[in-house]
């Protein structure tokens, strides 16, 4: 696979009948494997934001139902910040 694929954003656009589950998770752990480190927060910080989205209601199949992100996108980012009325993280 080259580096341009590698970098490709996962597909928000994309129908899901168009995606798999098994390409659609995939395709977004690759993407957070080829971030930069210096905009990731380190992985226990990623796991408690993983955690406290694992507890809401507004999650939907790793999708947020407050912003339509993926959630394990948005949680790995530094700048990334839940979108709830009163945010979790």
């Amino acid at each position: 696979m080259g580096r341009e694929n590698q970098l490709r954003k996962p597909c928000i656009r994309c129908l899901l009948r168009d995606l798999d589950r098994a390409q659609e998770y995939e395709k977004v752990t690759e993407y957070i494997a080829n971030m930069e480190k210096d905009i990731k927060v380190s992985e226990d910080k990623y796991e408690r934001r993983l955690a406290l989205c694992r507890e809401c209601d507004s999650l939907y199949q790793g999708i947020c139902g407050k912003c339509g992100c993926f959630v394990e996108v948005r949680a790995v980012r530094k700048i990334g910040k839940c979108p709830h009325e009163e945010p979790r993280w």
